[in-house]
């Protein structure tokens, strides 16, 4: 199997401006978007998460540029993306793509099939007694079904939106990060992340040797600038969801 892209994140704890202000965000160019994930509608109303615990995020971004609706498995195995989901390709309006997602200590596979559409093409999937699964696409369902077959998508509600406002490629020291601010339901999360790809020739021990020097760089870069890294490793998706559902919040 080909090596994977190494995506490595750093959650942020305290206040959010004052931190994208010490990172060098606070002047950069930022793109604003609004976030809906789709849950199981009987779990949510019992505060659960039933999709987020099996495995499967279902994603919907509006704001700029196209509208995207991602299917993601996270965490996966290798082995269960199987036929043409074994590995990555890009065909758009699709791009699907395998990497290893790093936070902390926690470490896992994650796999994401995202189809672009039309500017607000995907609102409507997103309101209020709409059905959420009526914009997943034929091959977001192939994907689901040979990959995550247990996975049942009836009777969803979007829960959200989410604000989210991202400035991609700011240097920090000799990193160039993306630093990405969620706001909702009175919480605000921000995450530093950056990404490690495979270089030709090298094996799966210096890949993760390399990304584990980059993950420490980054690391020592947030805390010298006096922020605070969270020694949480849940997501920032896990955060947002667990705490609109607990609100009680379609």
């Amino acid at each position: 199997m080909n090596l994977l892209p190494i995506e490595i994140k750093v959650n942020i704890e305290g206040d959010v401006a004052a931190a994208l202000s010490a990172l060098g965000g606070a002047g950069a160019a930022t793109t604003t978007r609004r976030i809906w994930f789709a849950e199981d509608r009987d779990g949510v109303a019992e505060g659960r998460v039933r999709l987020l615990d099996a495995g499967v995020i279902v994603r919907f971004r509006n704001g700029g540029g196209p509208d995207e609706l991602t299917v993601k498995l996270r965490p996966c195995t290798r082995e269960q993306l199987v036929g043409r989901f074994r590995e990555a390709f890009d065909v758009t309006p699709i791009t699907y793509r395998i990497e290893e997602d790093w936070s902390a200590d926690r470490r896992v596979v994650a796999a994401s099939l995202t189809h672009g559409h039309p500017s607000g093409a995907l609102l409507g999937a997103v309101q209020p007694g709409a059905d959420p699964t009526a914009s997943i696409g034929a091959v977001q369902d192939q994907f689901l079904d040979i990959c995550a077959p247990v996975v049942e998508l009836d009777g969803l509600v979007a829960l959200g939106p989410v604000l989210s406002t991202k400035a991609a490629d700011v240097a920090l020291g000799d990193l160039e990060v993306d630093l990405e601010a969620w706001r909702v339901a009175g919480l605000e999360f921000l995450e530093a992340s950056i990404r490690v790809k495979p270089k030709s020739g090298e094996n799966a021990d210096e890949l993760t040797a390399r990304a584990e020097r980059r993950q420490r760089k980054l690391e020592e870069a947030v805390r010298e600038l006096g922020v605070t890294v969270s020694e949480l490793p849940e997501s920032k998706t896990h955060r947002v969801l667990t705490t609109l559902a607990a609100a009680g919040r379609p």
